[in-house]
């Protein structure tokens, strides 16, 4: 008995430390982000005079903050449904055993070793439309030499597009990733289940349809957690690939935060944005956890 009080003694020992470090680096700056917010700091100099809800009250009558959530909106969506689609249909066609399967993995998972700088910096490249003097660049340029001049766009340049280009550049890095998962997915479904079913005269449309697809649900919702997660507090990729934009087309709330915090001095309300950042994603990662711990997973 005496042994076993040791070994416990020694194991909160060793994880005492890790313990002290994120509670203060991590809950501790949290809780000192969310009293910041309700402050009136607005400058260099700390004014820790309380204010209330007044910072946040004012950021949603905020032009730039209402346009960077509408744009976070439309990213959300189309960066969730076009990298779970893509991802799906990737691992579907390497399911069927195709030839050369490691080499097609391999290049399919290929964006997720770099970081969404490098990916902002290539994609920055790429989508530029050139100008009249330059001429067609990227793949307005390739469009051009293939006969497809008349698909030509503006890209992140045209406001009505703006944060739809950032999209393209995120699904790029990002639908390997949610391939990788729902692969490892299908391959742990038994076999014995699709041997039975194409017994009893079911297609591969079929099967995949009523057997494969809802045993991936757990996959699926994990893609999105991950996904959306990564989606609300997006900073680096748009950063790199385009900035704010023109008439802040390509603004997300990160990248407001950061400017209203780092260059304007404008800490509490800075901090107000951060704060609903963090409610955000606790919005859905707390019921996906929730969920996990009630199902066993």
């Amino acid at each position: 008995m005496r042994k076993i009080k040791e070994e416990r003694i020694l194991s909160f020992l060793f994880i005492a430390p890790s313990i002290v470090l994120i509670s203060v680096f991590v809950y501790g700056f949290i809780i000192w982000t969310g009293w910041i917010s309700l402050t009136n700091w607005r400058d260099v100099f700390p004014d820790f005079s309380f204010v209330g809800l007044r910072n946040y009250i004012d950021l949603f009558q905020n032009l730039r903050f209402q346009i960077d959530f509408k744009n976070i909106m439309v990213f959300t969506v189309l960066f969730l449904l076009s990298s779970i689609f893509i991802g799906l249909l990737l691992a579907i066609l390497l399911d069927r055993k195709i030839r050369y399967e490691n080499i097609f993995r391999s290049i399919y998972l290929f964006p997720m070793a770099i970081s969404f700088i490098v990916t902002g910096v290539v994609w920055r490249w790429l989508l530029n439309p050139g100008t009249e003097a330059s001429g067609s660049l990227g793949i307005n340029m390739l469009l051009e030499q293939i006969g497809l001049g008349f698909l030509k766009s503006k890209w992140y340049t045209d406001p009505s597009i703006g944060i739809k280009a950032v999209v393209i550049a995120a699904v790029w890095q990002m639908s390997g990733y949610v391939m990788a998962m729902y692969l490892a997915g299908i391959r742990s479904i038994p076999g014995e289940l699709s041997e039975a079913a194409q017994v009893d005269g079911a297609s591969i449309w079929q099967i995949y349809r009523y057997i494969i697809l809802p045993l991936l649900r757990p996959v699926t919702l994990g893609a999105v957690i991950i996904l959306t997660h990564i989606s609300l507090k997006i900073f680096d990729l748009v950063v790199a690939m385009t900035g704010a934009g023109i008439g802040f087309s390509c603004d997300v709330p990160a990248l407001f935060m950061y400017d209203t915090t780092f260059r304007g001095n404008f800490f509490a309300q800075g901090a107000a944005i951060a704060t609903i950042l963090l409610i955000s994603i606790a919005i859905i990662i707390v019921p996906y956890l929730r969920y996990s711990l009630k199902s066993g997973g």
